[in-house]
């Protein structure tokens, strides 16, 4: 899909460009020793753009300082404010780095206030060469767009396009746009919406791709790639960014898969395809455990999410430690099967897990609490299950889920019953032993 160009510092989004990998600190920005190192090892692994949160005009003088060390120290990184609920800071951190993310649902309260901050934004962007990110969260809509519209797709796509236009009024282009959702279906119908309402416009916005709150491991990874490579298969998407709640880091080199893959410069290990129906036989020849996962997913994510097929079978072999390990009928083959289906929305044979990817505005271990609900509610199958590092997008974005778990700052938690906080200020290291006496209750 052909888009504008848009231009963050030395990273050149969209366009003929090639699709740009970016990941997010989990560190607070206040620690700028920490966030500096971080930064540093996040470049090194190949991110290409760098977000850190600002949750206070104090953070805005500590990006500051972050961006000043890593420029003396060679490291040209583009480096990406994160701003919620205050326009003023989105103001000040546009003339600290080189993009602003903003979210539309938390701008300002107030509509035509919004407008009026936006438009100060925008002079500022172009009085600094900055960049801004329209970054819709499908959590935090804001109250007037689903009085209009409802919590969907539709709404999503409706509520990004108010902000694109004000960016054609304001004549500002260098503008990167998101629709980001944890469930798959809606992120990906919410982002074909918006191209298709894009380009009967005229003007196309570069997009900037994520499932968000995608959870860990082999699920995190699969859930990602099943979203953003439907989209990239169909030539939507500039930038992308995997939320994982692991390390930063290893973010990366899954992002830069589906870069590579979607920029052809790799292709699929399956060396055998057979159709019966809405039922496939695929063979595989992988190189690792990891390769053979992140094209699996690929293959068939799309396929699956819009109904294509109904059934996958996996066969052939992968290499590990040197080994060539056989599919054919093993546990480890029904396992991925199992999580595609989950990811794709077609069938559910454990929890779903809503978790974020942890960042500065985090105030508990995200990463080993999210492990340990996994490990004790593993039994609950089809149950949906949130784990939110804040109330930023945690409580909209775990709408879909029947309970929650959220982080309230100095070692309290709140627990959620759908959309209704049923326990507050519960101290951490008591909130998943009471998450379980109200599961076990209710």
């Amino acid at each position: 899909m052909d888009t504008l160009t848009v231009h963050a510092g030395n990273v050149t989004i969209g366009g003929e460009s090639p699709i740009v990998v970016q990941t997010m600190c989990n560190t607070h920005t206040s620690d700028v020793e920490a966030s500096v190192a971080q930064c540093v090892r996040l470049h090194e692994a190949g991110a290409q753009l760098i977000r850190l949160t600002v949750p206070s005009p104090a953070q805005v003088e500590s990006l500051r300082q972050i961006r000043d060390i890593l420029r003396q120290r060679g490291i040209d990184t583009p480096l990406v404010a994160d701003v919620h609920f205050s326009s003023e800071i989105a103001i000040a951190a546009a003339e600290v780095v080189e993009k602003v993310r903003i979210n539309p649902g938390n701008f300002h309260k107030d509509h035509e206030k919004a407008r009026e901050q936006f438009a100060r934004l925008v002079e500022v962007c172009k009085a600094n060469g900055t960049a801004i990110r329209i970054g819709l969260n499908h959590g935090s809509l804001g109250e007037r767009i689903t009085n209009l519209y409802g919590n969907t797709p539709l709404a999503m796509k409706e509520a990004v396009m108010e902000w694109l236009d004000m960016c054609v009024e304001n004549d500002f282009y260098n503008v990167v746009v998101s629709l980001k959702a944890s469930n798959t279906f809606v992120m990906v119908e919410a982002y074909r919406l918006l191209a298709q309402e894009m380009q009967n416009k005229g003007v196309v916005f570069p997009l900037h791709l994520g499932v968000t709150e995608a959870g860990n491991g082999d699920a995190g990874r699969i859930k990602s790639a099943v979203g953003i490579s439907a989209l990239l298969s169909e030539g939507i998407g500039n930038t992308i960014r995997v939320s994982l709640t692991e390390d930063p880091a290893n973010e990366i080199p899954v992002a830069q898969y589906l870069a590579d893959r979607y920029d052809h410069r790799l292709n699929s290990t399956m060396v055998s395809l057979s159709l019966e129906g809405k039922k496939a036989v695929a063979i595989y020849d992988a190189p690792s455990r990891e390769r053979l996962l992140m094209d699996f997913a690929c293959d068939f994510g799309k396929r699956l999410l819009d109904k294509e097929l109904d059934e996958v079978v996996l066969c052939g072999s992968y290499m590990e430690d040197g080994v060539k390990v056989c599919l054919d009928g093993s546990e480890y083959a029904e396992y991925l099967v199992d999580e595609l289906m989950q990811a794709a929305r077609r069938r559910f044979y454990r929890p779903e897990y809503i978790a974020c990817p942890g960042c500065g505005r985090t105030m508990y271990n995200l990463e080993s609490t999210f492990n340990e609900v996994k490990r004790r509610t593993a039994h609950l199958k089809g149950m949906v299950i949130a784990v939110m590092g804040c109330i930023v997008n945690g409580p909209g974005e775990m709408a879909d889920a029947d309970w929650g778990y959220v982080g309230e700052g100095n070692n309290k938690v709140s627990i959620y019953k759908g959309k209704t906080p049923v326990l507050r200020h519960v101290p951490e290291d008591e909130a998943i032993d009471k998450l379980l006496e109200l599961i076990e209750n209710a």
